[in-house]
């Protein structure tokens, strides 16, 4: 582990294996029949942000003793020429030291790569595919090509709803223990608070731990710095047509998660639109939703999703 590593608390209590990864219980039981079996197939992982991908892609390798390389799909992952060299590399040569069958390639952030990186990745997977396997992992699936997904066994860490009191109940205990490790004093409703805020980032969550516990105690003087989620504010805005406070209600949110925003939005609309003007508001929502994955500024198509509501929809 690096220095770095070391100072940041997503690195230095990442789970090392998947029975410590916090997970639904039918999600879990997928990645322990792997290790039952021995044998990492590729995989496509697709979730939101920080709910432990990438953690159990790693904890899969290091619990079955495979070698194993991480391209950044944001970073390097966008150059042809750097992923062929490094892939090649890496898939071509057996490992010495491994007691795993094959050698793993992590793409972690596969959604930020090109089309012909990924293509080249799916070429690469028949051309290896005695000696390597290949681990994708993305936030949007839909941005990953057909040809990706027919030759890796997709695996979405969607929470339901039955799943959620769990998960969060287990990730409060984490916190808790990671805490009282470091020596930081804290509120237990300042945790249940940044818990639920960032459900299910679990990455966002302890980022947020470690910057708010440098004096040394988390209290609940900060969560006034808290941006609670006033949909209530926003519909009456919508109501009155007011675009430059529906414009600054979108500046002063979008420190949260846009799919959670839009999911606020949709339940919103149950109970201040006309009954006809529910379906249209869903479909615009459906749509910005989906534009999420490829925008490059999710304020701008915020905005225009809330625009288009305000000017198609009637409310009560």
């Amino acid at each position: 582990m690096t220095m770095r590593d070391e100072f940041l608390w997503v690195e230095k209590y990442r789970p090392k294996t998947i029975d410590e990864c916090i997970l639904p219980p039918s999600i879990k039981k997928t990645f322990q029949d792997f290790l039952d079996k021995g044998e990492i197939p590729n995989m496509l992982l697709a979730g939101p942000a920080g709910c432990g991908k990438t953690t159990v892609a790693k904890a899969l390798c290091n619990q079955l003793g495979a070698d194993y390389y991480v391209i950044n799909g944001s970073d390097e992952g966008r150059f042809l020429d750097t992923v062929r060299n490094t892939a090649k590399n890496f898939a071509s040569t057996v490992s010495l030291s491994s007691t795993a069958k094959h050698k793993v390639i992590i793409i972690d952030e596969a959604d930020n790569t090109t089309n012909d990186v990924q293509l080249l990745l799916r070429a690469f997977i028949e051309e290896f595919s005695g000696n390597c396997r290949f681990i994708f992992t993305c936030n949007f699936k839909n941005k990953i090509l057909e040809p990706l997904h027919s030759r890796t066994t997709v695996v979405e860490f969607s929470i339901k709803g039955k799943d959620r009191q769990g998960l969060a109940a287990s990730f409060f205990k984490r916190v808790q223990e990671i805490l009282d490790t470091e020596g930081v004093k804290y509120d237990n409703k300042v945790l249940v608070e940044l818990i639920n805020k960032h459900f299910p980032d679990w990455r966002r969550v302890l980022n947020e731990c470690q910057r708010y516990s440098s004096s040394g105690t988390i209290d609940p003087g900060i969560l006034a710095t808290f941006s609670d989620v006033k949909v209530n504010d926003l519909v009456k805005k919508l109501k009155e047509k007011d675009f430059p406070e529906v414009r600054k209600w979108v500046v002063n949110n979008l420190d949260n998660d846009t799919s959670v925003l839009l999911r606020r939005i949709y339940d919103a609309c149950y109970d201040s639109l006309v009954p006809n003007s529910i379906p249209a508001a869903v479909l615009v929502l459906a749509k910005y939703q989906y534009q999420m994955a490829f925008v490059a500024d999710q304020e701008i198509n915020m905005l225009a999703c809330l625009t288009e509501i305000m000017v198609e929809c009637e409310f009560k």
